[in-house]
């Protein structure tokens, strides 16, 4: 039986830098994401994420701090989210960190705007295996994390 390796990719001035650690459950996209081709970046990422399913570990951090992405990249970023929700134990726990400039976060007055915020997240995290927590982190210019929220669901 192959045992998984961690995934990772360097970042270019096109794509994100992809850190996936098996050891330590957490999966990290970071940078730009404007690919030429989506798939031929985030399918690998993809195959690695359905075999890390099988034997997650008790809690998966999905870090993503993508400070600009395209259309082809947010399908598949989706897609990465949609396997991790078939994490076959429900005791395990799914966090998806998502990091935004501090003006946006700041725009967000009311419990109200933090959900319409995260609306598009939460479909694809309905009917769940693991339990789910969204965190949400405001960045300053230096990329230096100066507020955050928490929503479980």
């Amino acid at each position: 039986m192959n045992k998984l390796t961690n995934f990772s990719i360097d970042a270019t001035t096109k794509t994100p830098q992809i850190d996936f650690n098996n050891f330590t459950g957490e999966l990290i996209l970071s940078g730009k994401s404007i690919p030429e081709n989506a798939a031929k970046l985030y399918e690998p990422a993809l195959e690695w994420i359905n075999k890390y399913i099988i034997n997650s570990k008790p809690v998966t951090n999905l870090r993503l701090n993508l400070e600009y992405f395209n259309t082809a990249s947010s399908i598949w970023i989706s897609k990465i989210m949609k396997s991790l929700t078939q994490i076959n134990n429900p005791d395990n726990l799914l966090f998806v960190h998502l990091y935004v400039p501090l003006e946006e976060y700041d725009d967000l007055n009311e419990i109200d705007d933090i959900r319409d915020f995260f609306e598009p997240i939460t479909n694809i995290f309905q009917n769940t295996i693991p339990g789910v927590g969204l965190k949400l982190y405001a960045i300053n210019d230096d990329s230096e994390v100066v507020k955050d929220t928490i929503v479980l669901m």
